[in-house]
């Protein structure tokens, strides 16, 4: 997207709480990945699906510094909770003040360690899903969750146009094979409805039958 359209987009839409425009500074001065990082425009977008949505649990996959995991907890309504989990135990404590900080703490939950390993410990099933962790995985991750997601529930994947390399057959890393994987895998998931938006690296929203 040019700058100068995007800059337009963000003075048409609501304003950053102040606190996520903190977090998102604080990533970009202390994380050397902060592209990662949601954003203004991206999560006022997923604040405003788990406004439409109302999901009573939410889980997501890759915290990060957790600007995703707060823009979801903004928007859930107030008997819903955040199960998030995130891999790298080095930005633990960065996560926690965020979270401890945040009005919907005692709703959000922080579990550290491999997602493959978590998400089968945490009871339950979930009306919405994001995932955004380890792209080599994203079809484990799928088929991991989706027979946890409620019938009528949302997947969202983030990253699934991943810089291009979709479309760019010269492209063999881990990731980008991991990318394409999923969304061949999700495309022809006929249990599923699904659509990519071209949102900054690609959102791909998918409804369980």
């Amino acid at each position: 997207m040019q700058e100068e359209l995007e800059e337009y987009i963000l003075a048409h839409i609501d304003e950053e709480p102040a606190e996520l425009k903190k977090l998102n500074r604080d990533t970009h001065v202390y994380h050397l990945y902060s592209r990662m990082c949601s954003g203004h425009l991206q999560g006022r977008m997923l604040k405003m699906f788990t406004r439409m949505i109302q999901p009573k649990r939410i889980l997501e996959l890759g915290t990060f510094t957790g600007y995703s995991a707060l823009c979801f907890a903004e928007g859930m309504p107030d008997d819903a909770e955040l199960h998030t989990i995130e891999i790298d135990d080095e930005g633990e404590d960065f996560i926690r003040q965020r979270f401890d900080a945040s009005p919907y703490a005692e709703r959000m939950h922080l579990h550290i360690g491999d997602a493959m390993t978590i998400i089968p410990e945490i009871e339950g099933e979930f009306d919405l899903v994001f995932i955004d962790a380890n792209k080599r995985n994203y079809v484990e991750y799928y088929q991991l969750v989706l027979p946890r997601v409620k019938k009528g529930g949302f997947i969202i994947a983030d990253n699934t146009l991943w810089d291009g390399k979709v479309t760019d057959d010269t492209a063999h890393d881990a990731q980008t094979q991991g990318i394409l994987a999923f969304n061949d895998l999700v495309a022809q998931d006929k249990s599923v409805e699904k659509v990519i938006l071209p949102l900054r690296d690609g959102l791909t929203l998918i409804h369980k039958l």
